[in-house]
C-alpha cells in the first residue's frame, strides 16, 4: 500500500481524498494556488505546497509544477480527483513515467474512452446501444447534411473531446446546421484545442442516467448501481439521486449489465462512470464514458456502502476490490444537491465573494461535504460549486422530506447561492414524480425560489 499520496485538485474533492487516505493511514500532500493557500485542504492535509498563483493555468494545470512538487514530497502516488487533469492522459503518462502511480486507468485507457467517437465504437463493439448517428467525425457540411437526413433532424452536434456541454449544439434544421456546427467546432477549440465533432439523433426529453463502475486489475469488473442526473441547465448537472426514479427493473438492469461490458472491453481499471440517455420509452443509447471519479459519486456511494475513493487506491496499489458484484445491495435512497455560489435569479450568475457566517445541516442521514467555511472567501477563478449536500434514507419520499429540511436548516450568509432553487426543483410536481427531463430546468425555471 502506498505511503504518501499527492492530491492534484482542490475544494470538496481534495478534502474527500485527504479523509479516504487518513482512515487508511496515508499521508496526504496538498497542492495549492495562492488563491487557495488558507483553504481546508491546505490546513487538513499532512503536507502542502504551493504551485503557483491564482489562475488555474498556472497553478493546478501546470503539469511540470506538479510532477516537480510530487518529487520534493517524496510520494508515491498522484489523485487527480475530478477537472483539471483528471482526465489528461499526458499528464497521467508523466506521472508514470517520473516513477508516481497515478490514481486512475492507464493512459491508453483514458485516451480511448476520452474520445467520445472512439468511444461509441468501442460501445457498438460490446453490443452497448448507440444513438443513431454519424460513421466517425464530421468533416465537412456536405457529409454532414448527408448525415442529418439519414438520421433526421433535429440532430444534435457533439465535440469529440472534453465534456461539461462543451461543443454540443442542436440542429432543428437543415439552414441552421452550418452555423451550428461552425459553433460547436469554435466551442470545443477553445476548451479543448480539438475541433472535431461528430453528430447524433436528437433524443427529445431524455433522461440522463449514468452507472458507477469500478474495475481492478484482477478482473473483477463491479457496478454500484444507476443514478439519475437529469435535473440539469445547458447540459451541468445540479441535482443527482440514486437509485433511478420511474425505471423498469429489467431497464436498470439491463442499463447496468451494459455498463459493465463497455469497462470490461476497455481494460480499464479504476473508477469510472458510463453516462447514458434514457427516451420516454425507456430505450437507452450509449453517451460517453467519463474516466474519472466524478462530482455525484457520494449518492452510489451511499445506496452501495462502498468508499469509492478509497477502493480507487486499493486498485491503483495492485489491490483487488473489497468486493464482488454478489455482495453489493442497492439499499435505500440517495439525493445529492450541488451548491454554488451562483444567483439562480440572474442565469445562474457566478457570486464569489466572503461567506460571513455558515451553519451546516446534520440529523439522520445527512452528509455534506464541502471546504468552504464562515469566513471563507470563494474566488472567482475556480468553479462555483461550495459543497454538496447528500441524504440518505429509506425511502425517496423520506430523502425528499430530509434534503428539504437540510436545505432549511443551512445558512450561508455574504454570498447568492443555490439553496433557492433546489427548494424549488425539490417541491416541484415533476420531480416528485420522478418523471423530469434533461431540459426540464431550461424549460420551466424562471428565477423561483421555493
Amino acid at each position: 500500500m502506498f505511503e504518501r499520496i499527492l492530491i492534484a485538485n482542490r475544494g470538496e474533492i481534495a478534502l474527500r481524498v485527504i479523509r479516504a487516505c487518513r482512515e487508511m493511514g496515508i499521508e496526504s500532500v496538498a497542492v495549492y494556488s495562492e488563491a487557495d493557500k488558507d483553504s481546508m485542504h491546505v490546513k487538513l492535509a499532512d503536507h502542502a505546497y504551493c504551485v503557483g498563483t491564482s489562475r488555474s493555468a498556472d497553478s493546478y494545470l501546470k503539469i511540470d509544477r506538479i510532477i516537480a512538487t510530487a518529487e520534493v514530497a517524496g510520494v508515491d502516488a498522484i489523485h487527480p480527483g475530478y477537472g483539471f487533469l483528471a482526465e489528461n492522459a499526458q499528464f497521467n503518462e508523466q506521472c508514470r513515467s517520473s516513477g508516481f502511480e497515478f490514481i486512475g486507468p492507464s493512459p491508453t485507457a483514458m485516451d480511448k474512452l476520452g474520445d467520445k467517437n472512439t468511444a461509441r465504437s468501442m460501445a457498438i463493439a460490446q453490443n452497448v446501444p448507440v444513438v443513431p448517428g454519424s460513421d466517425g467525425l464530421i468533416t465537412d457540411f456536405d457529409r454532414a447534411i448527408d448525415t442529418a437526413k439519414e438520421i433526421g433532424f433535429p440532430v444534435l452536434i457533439k465535440a469529440t473531446a472534453g465534456g461539461g456541454g462543451k461543443g454540443m449544439r442542436v440542429a432543428e434544421t437543415e439552414d441552421v446546421l452550418k452555423s451550428q456546427l461552425e459553433a460547436a467546432r469554435n466551442e470545443a477549440i477553445a476548451a479543448f484545442g480539438n475541433g472535431g465533432v461528430y453528430l447524433e439523433k436528437f433524443i427529445q426529453q431524455p433522461r440522463h442516467i449514468e452507472v458507477q463502475v469500478i474495475a481492478d486489475t484482477h478482473g473483477n469488473v463491479c457496478h454500484l448501481f444507476e443514478r439519475d442526473c437529469s435535473v440539469q441547465r445547458r447540459h451541468q448537472k445540479l441535482v443527482e439521486e440514486a437509485p433511478s426514479p420511474d425505471l423498469p427493473q429489467d431497464r436498470r438492469e439491463a442499463i447496468c449489465d451494459a455498463a459493465v461490458r463497455m469497462i470490461a472491453g476497455a481494460d480499464y481499471a479504476g473508477a469510472g462512470t458510463v453516462e447514458f440517455i434514457v427516451d420516454k420509452d425507456y430505450n437507452f443509447y450509449f453517451i460517453e464514458v467519463n474516466a474519472r471519479i466524478q462530482v455525484e459519486h457520494p449518492v452510489s456511494e451511499m445506496v452501495a456502502g462502498v468508499d469509492l475513493i478509497q477502493e480507487q487506491i486499493r486498485v491503483a496499489a495492485g489491490l483487488p476490490l473489497s468486493f464482488r458484484q454478489e455482495e453489493l445491495t442497492c439499499t435505500g435512497h440517495a439525493i445529492e444537491c450541488r451548491l454554488n455560489a451562483e444567483d439562480p435569479t440572474k442565469n445562474f450568475q457566478p457570486c464569489p465573494g466572503k461567506i460571513e457566517s455558515m451553519f451546516v445541516p446534520g440529523g439522520m442521514g445527512v452528509r455534506f461535504d464541502s471546504h468552504v467555511k464562515s469566513g471563507y472567501v470563494v474566488p472567482p477563478y475556480y468553479d462555483s460549486m461550495i459543497g454538496k449536500l447528500i441524504v440518505h434514507r429509506p425511502t425517496r419520499e423520506q430523502a425528499i422530506a430530509t434534503m428539504l429540511r437540510a436545505l432549511k436548516e443551512l445558512q450561508i450568509e455574504g454570498i447568492t447561492t443555490t439553496v433557492g432553487f433546489h427548494n424549488w426543483i425539490l417541491q416541484n410536481e415533476a420531480f416528485v414524480n420522478g418523471t423530469v427531463d434533461t431540459k426540464f430546468v431550461d424549460r420551466n425555471y424562471k428565477g423561483q425560489t421555493s
